[in-house]
């Protein structure tokens, strides 16, 4: 059985194959807008205009005709809609049967494959999302999350307060190697969930009368140390013996630093998947397309289908 999987949800377009159980190809484009956050028609447009050349290099990668995929695996949200209808456009176009895919269940599983992890309790961090999460059953339950704001989008927003262009968490993760003053912030943990936009508004603002290489320091050990304090919770209460980072995030060292030692803390393993699979690509997508063996015909977006609304078939 081989299967494509189409990645759409924000800014990436992504198509990864999977054949065998084995990932044989995943490429994929990025929007990048020159100011500011991100567009949803703009990288909806981004989406259209690349999509066969993404597919080009896939097939190309994978070494075999799009006559050769038997089914399509299709991230169809949650996301922004003019993303999700760009990608379902052009899987649709394809002429192949469709299962759609929860992109959060895919964050997930690609870990989990990836470092062989049984029962782990999962750590989601990306743009929009900020779970923790552990399966109950046939499905995820989140045990913890944010509730106004993800934690990639807050670092990107206060990246862009000041005048670091986007993706800002790679910048401020390097701005913060450098500083040595810790500022005092805003931190907010409200029993289990997590509130960013206040740390985002008050970093933003002593920005202006700092060294912006205290601040990346300091708002990146407080935003982290948030979620490092649920994470820990949580697995106290669940006793899981592995932990798992992933999404965007989860590329940053100093998050996975923290992390790890607090997971040894607990005799607990920890893991976070290699970069490629750490942002939005299609490779997850396909594996979880492979994992639910279930097209349907009636395919259409869920632009806020939530991780444990997702009934788990494998």
């Amino acid at each position: 059985m081989t299967t494509l999987g189409i990645e759409c949800t924000a800014h990436t377009f992504g198509i990864g194959i999977i054949k065998d159980n084995k990932i044989i190809a995943n490429e994929f484009d990025m929007y990048k807008p020159e100011k500011g956050g991100i567009v949803p028609a703009d990288a909806a447009q981004h989406h259209r205009s690349v999509a066969q050349q993404v597919l080009e290099n896939a097939l190309q990668k994978a070494n075999i005709s799009i006559k050769d995929i038997d089914q399509i695996a299709l991230s169809t949200g949650p996301g922004l809609p003019p993303c999700l209808v760009a990608g379902m456009e052009f899987a649709k176009s394809l002429s192949k049967p469709i299962i759609p895919v929860n992109h959060c269940i895919a964050h997930i599983e690609i870990g989990k494959q990836t470092l062989k992890f049984k029962d782990p309790l999962i750590v989601y961090s990306s743009g929009a999302n900020t779970q923790i999460i552990a399966q109950q059953g046939n499905r995820y339950a989140i045990f913890g999350e944010c509730i106004d704001i993800g934690i990639g989008n807050a670092i990107d927003k206060f990246a862009r307060s000041i005048g670091l262009p986007m993706p800002g968490g790679p910048k401020i993760e390097q701005l913060a190697l450098l500083g040595k003053k810790y500022i005092d912030l805003p931190y907010t943990v409200k029993g289990m969930d997590l509130v960013f936009s206040g740390l985002v508004t008050a970093a933003s603002k002593k920005a202006k009368t700092e060294k912006l290489e205290d601040m990346a320091y300091s708002f990146q050990e407080t935003i982290f140390a948030m979620l490092t304090e649920v994470t820990e919770r949580a697995l106290a209460h669940t006793k899981k013996t592995e932990v798992l980072l992933t999404g965007g995030v989860a590329k940053n060292r100093r998050l996975q630093t923290m992390l790890s030692e607090m997971a040894k803390l607990h005799n607990a393993q920890f893991g976070v998947p290699q970069d490629e699979y750490l942002g939005d690509n299609g490779a997850m997508i396909s594996l979880v397309g492979s994992l639910s063996k279930n097209p349907q015909k009636d395919i259409d977006i869920n632009p806020n289908w939530r991780t444990d609304q997702v009934e788990l078939t494998w």
